[in-house]
């Protein structure tokens, strides 16, 4: 069940990210905006990139967090990854140890592009709804 301090965090990211739309413009890397904004506010993957906020965890503190599977998480993420705008690593000493770190100067970059923003805060009225 998400906690409504949980749309708070979803705002904070959101106001980083919209601080770092002109760095990742200049990056000028091909991917679809559209997706990205879907699963930044999917509320199940707006939960976890708001857990990787402060920085990496294991995909499986993730898992359990979300109430999903460690799988699950590296799935709704799997576009995020593939694109840059999560990092993936294995521990050194256990190959089955997942770590996640967001990008946070990438994610707000996608989000505060002019034509992003109103549907990024669109998506954030929608989640707002789902936990009121």
């Amino acid at each position: 069940m998400f906690k409504s301090f949980d749309f708070i965090k979803r705002l904070v990211i959101t106001k980083r990210i919209i601080h770092f739309i002109e760095i990742h413009t200049m990056m000028n890397e091909s991917f679809d905006r559209e997706k990205v904004i879907d699963c930044m506010f999917d509320p199940v993957t707006s939960s976890i990139l708001a857990d990787l906020e402060d920085g990496e965890r294991e995909c499986n503190t993730l898992a359990q967090n979300a109430s999903i599977t460690e799988s699950q998480v590296l799935d709704r993420l799997s576009y995020l990854i593939e694109h840059g705008f999560i990092n993936k690593r294995y521990d050194d000493n256990n190959n089955d140890k997942c770590f996640l770190s967001a990008v946070l100067d990438k994610l707000t970059s996608v989000v505060e592009d002019g034509d992003n923003f109103g549907a990024a805060v669109d998506g954030l009225e929608k989640m707002d709804s789902y936990l009121n």
